[in-house]
């Protein structure tokens, strides 16, 4: 009988005169010694090891991952986890599309409401954007005018033409923000009807 297979007897021996519920571990340590055990070693916590039942069959492996290992199957993980928020959050925009709208009429309908909204909003910068880009242009033309007769820009119009230079700014950047709404929704309610479509077969 070898070192190994004498030193497993001993301890199963000893091992299986406890009660059933009584845990055999097999790991082998750094220099390549095979130990058999109830409890595993806190510096052998990390490595692979395997769990007999009292007749000293292998019963279920434990393999340790290694930091590669381990990174791999967590974006596994959550890659598994995203595809299933995606079919989640499909199901949902189905249910809610067809539960929604009874023809695709009715989303045309929709989205003339709320691109009327939009542009409602975009004329109304427009709107505000022309005047301010004309009040700019006083003050521009004003702060051209001293400076060329060589006479001082008083503060005040200096504050005016900052402001009114924030305020196109501003108009702009809004302006600029609804013209991108209107887009989103134009083909979000596009999407809407091609995927009704599918759904319903109308």
């Amino acid at each position: 009988m070898t070192k190994s297979k004498l030193l497993f007897a001993l301890i199963a021996g000893a091992t299986f005169c406890s009660p059933v519920s009584a845990k055999m571990y097999k790991w082998v340590d750094d220099q390549g010694t095979t130990h058999y055990g109830q409890t595993i070693p806190p510096e052998y916590a990390g490595k692979d090891r395997q769990l007999l039942n009292k007749s000293g069959v292998i019963i279920k492996t434990q393999d340790v991952l290694t930091p590669e290992e381990r990174r791999a199957h967590e974006s596994e993980v959550n890659k598994i986890r995203t595809n299933e928020d995606e079919a989640r959050d499909k199901r949902r925009y189905d249910k809610s599309l067809t539960d929604t709208y009874s023809s695709v009429e009715e989303i045309e309908l929709s989205r003339s409401r709320n691109l009327q909204q939009v542009d409602a909003r975009i004329n109304s910068i427009n709107s505000q954007l022309k005047m301010a880009n004309k009040n700019l242009l006083g003050f521009q033309k004003d702060v051209a005018s001293r400076s060329k007769a060589g006479g001082n820009i008083p503060a005040s119009l200096r504050d005016d033409l900052k402001e009114a230079q924030g305020r196109v700014q501003h108009l702009q950047q809004d302006l600029d923000k609804y013209k991108a709404e209107k887009q989103a929704v134009q083909a979000r309610y596009d999407a809407d009807k091609v995927r009704y479509k599918e759904l319903t077969g109308k």
